[in-house]
């Protein structure tokens, strides 16, 4: 058995998950390494490590630190430790109270039918992270990641923002500096959650689309069917990650449905969320994996830092061929800190296969 040093057990139940994440530091030869092991309570659990080589203590107790700093903020909540766990000073971030919407995927045989009906309207589906800001009416800015945990508002779209009084609460996505808003869920006349997404996405652009910046946009909106079309077609065309159709007579609903819904999604490649199971540096290039299946290698660009191990990283491909195959032409997209381990799985990513 191993010499543990520190170790930590937290839990997080929200709805139907139900999932435990254990972390230890334990002696390894000379040094000392972080191993985690994770998934539903009362199953098998999957492992892994943070540390590709043996640490100094010192060095081994941070990237544990660290780490259980990462889980606490996505919403874990300490069931036992032992130890140093009088030494743990990682503060859990707060829940922000706000809530995206989320949406299914649909295939390309479901398009037509959206094309065409003049209830749904379209808009590109942006490749970056969830983000919900609110101003409050004395001017504060806050965030929430797709989680609904606190995250910064950067300064360069507080500065874009500043100009739009609150309170308002708007979602969107932000892609590298710029975020894109596609969706208004409160301003100064109240809360606009039960307004059907026509009102939403009108007052949207009234209160927002003269805003002039680099770092901010509203969220283009087609309508009609031949628009919709030559819409899409340029998506596709420009190599873009998808299109989103939200229906205008449709309230906001929080969180995801359990199939179909007011909004959906699709997506021309697919990606999925994978976990970092070697990293490669004399190839600058890492292993994933889904559970405890290798997908492949993927090669990190230039402009990118070089995950480590355990990360969760967002990867884009054309298919997988059959069972045992690993993702077909990958690129890589980036890390995920919105994403938890125990969510890159074969079950849970619904991975695209080749067609038969």
């Amino acid at each position: 058995m191993p010499e543990i040093i520190e170790h930590i057990e937290l839990r997080y139940q929200e709805g139907n998950s139900d999932k435990v994440y254990r972390a230890a530091v334990e002696k390894s030869g000379p040094g000392y390494v972080v191993n985690f092991a994770y998934g539903r309570r009362g199953s098998n659990l999957n492992t892994g490590t943070k540390t590709e080589a043996p640490l100094p203590l010192q060095a081994a107790t941070q990237v544990y630190r660290k780490l259980i700093g990462s889980k606490l903020a996505k919403g874990y909540k300490i069931c036992a430790a032992g130890g140093g766990e009088r030494a743990i000073t990682v503060t859990a971030k707060q829940d922000s109270g706000l809530r995206p919407q989320l949406l299914n995927a649909i295939t390309e045989d479901e398009v037509a039918a959206l094309i065409n009906d003049d209830l749904w309207c379209c808009q590109e589906k942006y490749d970056g992270e969830r983000m919900l800001i609110q101003r409050t009416a004395i001017g504060l800015f806050k965030a929430a990641n797709r989680k609904g945990v606190n995250v910064p508002v950067p300064k360069h779209v507080q500065d874009a923002l500043k100009a739009v009084k609150g309170p308002w609460v708007i979602d969107g996505e932000i892609v590298g500096e710029k975020f894109y808003a596609f969706d208004l869920l409160e301003s100064g006349i109240g809360d606009y959650r039960s307004l059907n997404y026509i009102r939403r996405c009108l007052d949207l652009k009234n209160g927002f689309g003269d805003i002039e910046s680099r770092y901010f946009e509203v969220a283009p909106t087609v309508f009609y069917g031949s628009a919709k079309k030559g819409f899409i077609y340029g998506l596709k065309t420009a190599n873009k990650e998808g299109v989103v159709f939200k229906k205008l007579d449709a309230p906001w609903n929080e969180g995801r449905p359990n199939s179909g819904g007011s909004a959906l999604k699709l997506k021309f490649w697919a990606s999925c969320s994978c976990l970092v199971l070697n990293v490669n540096r004399d190839r600058r290039s890492v292993t994933v994996a889904l559970g405890d299946k290798p997908m492949g290698n993927v090669t990190i660009p230039p402009n990118h830092d070089v995950p480590s191990q355990g990360d969760v990283v967002e990867v884009r491909y054309l298919y997988v061929n059959g069972n045992e195959g690993s993702l077909y032409q990958p690129v890589y997209l980036g890390v995920r800190k919105d994403v938890n381990p125990e969510e890159c799985t074969l079950e849970f990513q619904n991975i695209k296969y080749k067609a038969a």
